[in-house]
């Protein structure tokens, strides 16, 4: 599984996960889906989902990208959306997955990200906060 060094574990403050730390060797990689966002979640749950999107464009931008050790359950709030399969076809179960932004969708979804006078999010040190080399 790809470490995407440099890439936040979590939203500050929170417990919103954005990496995981190992893969899962017996059960595989867990599956993203598309899950539905609501008009009424709680407010913490749209910023964990913008802090991700921030996240993703500011290591990524536009390239296409290994889906490794970035979280199932953050990317499955944005896949099929913000967050598309770069690759035909898809393994949803794959650590070597292939995805990318959709630009305008994102643009469209999350605009204080892509806005150009927009602040980078302060994700503090970006390094690999537990040393982990796994």
């Amino acid at each position: 599984m790809l470490k995407h060094r440099g890439f936040p574990g979590r939203l500050p403050g929170t417990d919103f996960q954005f990496t995981i730390r190992r893969a899962n060797v017996k059960g595989g990689a867990t599956k993203i889906i598309k899950r539905e966002r609501f008009k009424d979640r709680k407010h913490a749950d749209r910023m964990a989902d913008q802090g991700f999107m921030a996240a993703l464009w500011e290591h990524f931008g536009e390239e296409t990208f290994e889906r490794g050790n970035l979280d199932a359950g953050r990317l499955s709030w944005l896949f099929g959306r913000e967050v598309v399969a770069a690759e035909d076809p898809f393994d949803p179960t794959s650590y070597e997955a292939l995805l990318r932004i959709d630009l305008k969708r994102a643009q469209v979804s999350f605009p204080s990200v892509f806005a150009e006078d927009a602040e980078p999010m302060d994700f503090g040190d970006w390094d690999d906060e537990d040393g982990d080399e796994d």
